[in-house]
């Protein structure tokens, strides 16, 4: 109160920033970092190699090999621009953003619950992409492209280890991050990729049987 009797008004103390969930392992801040590169380069070889082939229906993709290894095969089915361009140009778009949270990570950032919340809608996107590319390259083009599964092989970890950080930091949900179900899985989490990698090349194995016979 002030000397001449009038109440001085108080403002309200501003209520605490929300804090930013725990940093992750230096293990997936190098896998995003690592993976992220690779899938970009991977994204990027396979765009160049598009627009060479639509300047020349005649050049022969250098990840072309065979009759099941072959990119030129890919590139040109409908699936390969799902909507309405060249699908590599999703991953030349997005595979910056995984390195640049890498990279930010191993210099000592940390990011929001809403920034992995969307990393892991991204991811997770990304996943359920990968594999309807995996059924249409094998049962509805029949032929492998090298480069789009060197980005198989980078999403799929990206996407799997992403949504254990976020179930056990807590991102989505502390009774989530607390539940024995969370135990189970940081003990036993390298085997659902493990178990996925092996299915796709079983997969590509029993598709292809006929072919890879003549090889041996």
């Amino acid at each position: 109160m002030s000397t001449s009797g009038t109440p001085v008004a108080r403002s309200s103390p501003a209520p605490p920033a929300p804090s930013a969930p725990p940093a992750p392992s230096r293990g997936l801040a190098w896998l995003l970092l690592v993976a992220g590169l690779v899938g970009l380069v991977a994204s990027a070889a396979l765009l160049i190699e598009r627009i060479v082939l639509a300047g020349d229906p005649s050049y022969v993709p250098s990840c072309s090999f065979n009759p099941v290894l072959s990119c030129g095969s890919v590139m040109t089915s409908e699936q390969a621009a799902l909507l309405g361009f060249p699908n590599p140009v999703i991953g030349v778009a997005a595979f910056p953003v995984v390195v640049a949270t890498g990279a930010g990570l191993l210099a000592g950032a940390r990011y929001a619950r809403w920034y992995w919340l969307g990393l892991l809608a991204g991811v997770t996107l990304a996943a359920v992409f990968v594999g309807w590319l995996v059924f249409q390259s094998l049962y509805r083009i029949g032929a492998l492209c090298p480069y789009c599964m060197v980005v198989w092989a980078a999403v799929l970890p990206l996407s799997w280890y992403v949504a254990r950080h976020c179930l056990e930091s807590g991102v989505l949900g502390e009774r989530m991050a607390e539940s024995g179900f969370i135990r189970t899985l940081r003990a036993y989490s390298f085997v659902v990729p493990a178990l996925v990698v092996i299915l796709v090349a079983g997969l590509a194995l029993a598709r292809f049987w006929d072919y890879w016979v003549t090889l041996l």
